[in-house]
């Protein structure tokens, strides 16, 4: 993903609404660097000291910014150990660098990549319940490959069918995907409808 921000600079575009790749970069580095605003980001009440912090990161010089994020978290911080950094980084940033591929013309999916498309998978399947729950309807998500889960059991039944990427994001409420989606037409407009992610 750093690659990717050096290569198209801080003013590109990106899936996250009004976030050029300036502001989705301060955006990572506060989430691993600033204890004190991090957990605005999840925290409505605290959201507003979170974005003067991470507005004050996206005046930085973009190298510095850029360089920030590619080196990670310092020692101490929670994610510089393994099992957490999995658990709360995989999703996050396989996302987060498709929020900025996705969001420049002409983008297509990336060839398959067995161990990104298995920690893919393993993020859709760890939160697909919690991603699911407003849906509406139920849900399961289903790969080329065979693999399903269940992420929502009840209501008219859709199956939504995609490789394990498009899955994760559509999963945190992104549209630029490939997808196909299997029940009637109202139950997949209540699906395409609802609110998904946190």
């Amino acid at each position: 993903m750093c690659d990717l921000f050096e290569e198209l600079g801080p003013d590109a575009p990106t899936l996250c609404e009004g976030w050029t790749t300036r502001d989705l970069a301060a955006h990572l580095v506060v989430r691993e660097h600033r204890v004190d605003a991090a957990p605005g980001i999840i925290l409505p009440a605290l959201a507003k000291h979170t974005e003067r912090v991470q507005n004050d990161y996206a005046q930085r010089p973009w190298a510095e910014l850029v360089s920030t994020v590619r080196s990670g978290p310092p020692w101490y911080w929670p994610t510089s150990f393994g099992a957490l950094d999995e658990l709360t980084n995989t999703a996050e940033f396989l996302v987060h660098h498709e929020d900025v591929r996705r969001a420049q013309p002409d983008w297509a999916p990336r060839p398959a990549d067995t161990s990104r498309d298995k920690a893919a998978w393993a993020s859709v399947k760890q939160s697909a319940k919690m991603f699911y729950r407003r849906s509406g309807v139920g849900v399961t998500l289903r790969t080329p490959g065979g693999q399903s889960v269940i992420a929502h059991g009840n209501g008219e039944a859709v199956s939504v069918l995609g490789e394990p990427m498009d899955l994760l994001l559509y999963s945190f409420g992104r549209s630029a995907v490939r997808l196909s989606f299997e029940g009637t037409e109202s139950a997949i407009a209540t699906l395409q409808d609802a609110s998904r992610g946190l």
